[in-house]
């Protein structure tokens, strides 16, 4: 491997740790960088369920209309074909995706699995192309987002291009060999996260927007949010988005089943192109290769920059990632800014006033489509209303004095929206959707001065157990409670075990056991695979798992301003403690100048600033900060080089960089 690509490699394996950060973008999934090896996953531990877990399964069995078959009438309707290979892979033959990994759903679901799920998990994973309509295909199956094309005079609109490239590759190849060989006219990004848009360099060339032979558009606000909206907290994330998407599991009916949202997340390599084209307000139009379409903004709801769409020539809407076929997060398992659900709700009123009744085709960023207006209107309205009642029940229980805890463990949907399958809680639940609601108002504070300056897990499971008469006289309780079927209580008592003497191996192998059982009875995607994750993690430790692979697109479109704020959050503060430190920074290759100061433990940067006292000025490539500041290449070996040039005091810059925690993924989640 040449300097060059060796430089290139870590300088882009630095950023993928910083753009992993915005963890809704990437639904955390972290294939390996540059050909690194692929981590060992040890196989699930494949268990019986329990009395109590098959009790529950058919207790769920009669509770819900499982004789309604209307979904899987949407889903097939026109089917065209799918692959000829199920295995979506790279040039140099790495796996992206495989569409036939889902097979294992076909008929009734096991006891290993909870049988709503199942159902829901058919349903989204059935792949290939279909018509929607006129003029309007998807390609289902493919990734956890669908890619929809309209079909235009001479062309094709390409709509949320999927997560990765190879695979929209695959899905336009689809269209193309079926539908017909016609060029790429637009990109529509429905939103800011990245199984919308990271897949763009699989159907259309940067070189094609900058001749205007395609447009990108996105809604106000997209590029902002694409880069930001989660980069501070980016290895936090990424830990936590490993339990919510499965992402270590072994793919199968003891395992992953689907995050509930869609299939699984591809795997090959994410990019971006900027937009050409702004969609600033509610009402705006824009006729593209004889087709017209009218937007609506709708931000702040699932993403912070999020727009709809409607089709008047083809009467069809299109609802972005704001109307799904299951009940959303208002704040993810993985971690990010609480949603609105109030403004989710009002949103979805403005959608039904403005489309609902012209529309006899409604298709979406994931899940399936549903055709009629009686249909779509009873959807949309419905829809709305499992949000503004989680909203509404939620603050009105906040207001009579029940803290989040407590508001989750009663609020419920009433049967009429409970039982409409597109409002079960596969991806987000009435659960954690009421304490986020929650949150969102009242923040992590309860009110109970108990819980103001309560200890941290590992102290209070220490005197937890010592109270309760010790390790022993706690796993015969957990075993109780285990038989009793009370296996949150009993996940609670081993829990403390373990946060007490993190090497008690009875304790691990206790909690694994009821985790598992959990995740078999989970109706959410989520926290089956949350479970099971904390099983697996019990049993084997935490898996390295490597890095995704990042186009330089999506690295340039990464302001330096944001590196150094993910600098600042890596700050040691006994490293820092006592040391000043003033660099003017010069980026020659960007044409920029930061001022970077270090004083009272706290990193602060300026651009555009120069202080002609400060210790030090550093020119450098901006790819060189990236590789000395987050990636852990030693410093003396770029100014040996010459790449970092230094004038004043010429270690400065190198005692700025040993003051910067190395970024990990990999801390522990289910042990101390």
């Amino acid at each position: 491997m040449s300097s060059f690509v060796r430089g290139l490699a870590i300088g882009i394996a630095a950023t993928a740790v910083l753009l992993i950060g915005v963890a809704y973008m990437f639904r955390g999934v972290l294939p390996m960088l540059l050909g690194a090896p692929a981590p060992s996953i040890p196989k699930d531990v494949i268990a019986e369920a329990t009395t109590s877990t098959k009790e529950a399964r058919e207790k769920l069995l009669k509770e819900l209309p499982f004789a309604n078959k209307q979904d899987f009438d949407f889903a097939a309707r026109g089917f065209i074909a799918t692959l000829d290979n199920p295995k979506i892979a790279d040039e140099a033959g790495k796996l992206a995706f495989d569409v036939s990994s889902y097979d294992f759903l076909k008929g009734d679901a096991p006891e290993s699995a909870n049988p709503s799920l199942w159902r829901q998990a058919q349903l989204i994973t059935k792949h290939g192309l279909f018509k929607v309509s006129d003029r309007i295909y998807q390609v289902r199956g493919f990734d956890v987002s669908t890619v929809s094309f309209i079909v235009t005079d001479k062309g094709y609109i390409v709509v949320d291009p999927l997560t990765t490239a190879e695979v929209a590759k695959a899905a336009l190849g689809l269209v193309k060999k079926h539908v017909g060989d016609r060029p790429v006219v637009a990109v529509i990004y429905s939103h800011s996260h990245g199984d919308h848009f990271g897949g763009v360099a699989g159907v259309t060339t940067e070189a094609d927007v900058k001749a205007g032979k395609t447009k990108i558009i996105a809604p106000e606000g997209f590029m902002e949010h694409t880069v930001s909206e989660n980069i501070i907290a980016g290895p936090a994330m990424t830990r936590r988005a490993r339990f919510q998407f499965g992402i270590t599991l072994t793919r199968g009916p003891e395992g992953e089943m689907t995050s509930g949202l869609g299939p699984g997340l591809s795997t090959g390599s994410i990019s971006l192109i900027a937009p050409t084209d702004i969609i600033a307000k509610t009402g705006q139009e824009m006729t593209i290769d004889g087709v017209t379409l009218a937007f609506q903004v709708t931000p702040g709801t699932e993403a912070p920059a999020e727009m709809n769409f409607y089709l008047p020539q083809m009467r069809a809407v299109f609802m972005a990632e704001n109307a799904n076929a299951n009940m959303h997060n208002i704040l993810p398992a993985r971690g990010a800014l609480v949603r609105d659900a109030k403004a989710w709700a009002d949103y979805l009123t403005e959608s039904i006033r403005l489309y609902a009744g012209k529309s006899d085709v409604m298709f979406a960023a994931h899940g399936i489509p549903r055709f009629g207006t009686a249909v779509i209107n009873d959807f949309l309205s419905k829809h709305r209303d499992a949000y503004k009642y989680l909203h509404d029940q939620t603050v009105r229980l906040m207001n009579n004095g029940l803290t989040g805890i407590e508001i989750a463990e009663q609020l419920e949907l009433p049967p009429v929206l409970a039982h409409e399958w597109y409002n079960r809680g596969y991806y987000g639940t009435m659960s954690h959707n009421s304490k986020a609601v929650y949150q969102r108002y009242m923040g992590w504070y309860d009110a109970n001065p108990a819980s103001l300056n309560a200890l941290p897990p590992v102290a209070a499971a220490t005197h937890y157990i010592e109270a309760m008469g010790g390790a022993e006289a706690t796993f015969a309780k957990a075993d109780a409670a285990q038989k009793a079927g009370e296996y949150r209580w009993a996940a609670m008592l081993l829990n403390h075990v373990i946060f007490a003497d993190a090497d008690n191996a009875k304790a691990k192998a206790m909690l694994a056991d009821i985790y598992t059982q959990l995740g078999y009875r989970a109706e959410a995607g989520t926290w089956r695979n949350i479970y099971l994750t904390g099983a697996q993690e019990l049993r084997h430790g935490v898996i390295d798992t490597g890095l995704q692979r990042i186009s330089l697109s999506l690295i340039r479109a990464t302001s330096t301003t944001m590196m150094l704020d993910f600098a600042a959050v890596r700050l040691n503060p006994e490293r820092a403690a006592g040391r000043r430190l003033k660099i003017n920074v010069i980026l020659s290759d960007m044409n920029e100048t930061h001022l970077i100061s270090v004083a009272n433990s706290v990193l602060i940067h300026e651009e555009g600033v120069r202080d002609d006292k400060a210790d030090a000025t550093v020119t450098m490539k901006r790819s060189d900060m990236l590789e000395t500041l987050l990636a852990g290449v030693p410093v003396a070996l770029k100014t040996t080089t010459g790449a970092i040039k230094a004038t004043g005091n010429s270690g400065a810059y190198g005692e700025l960089v040993g003051m910067i925690d190395p970024v990990s993924s990999n801390f522990p989640v289910v042990t101390p």
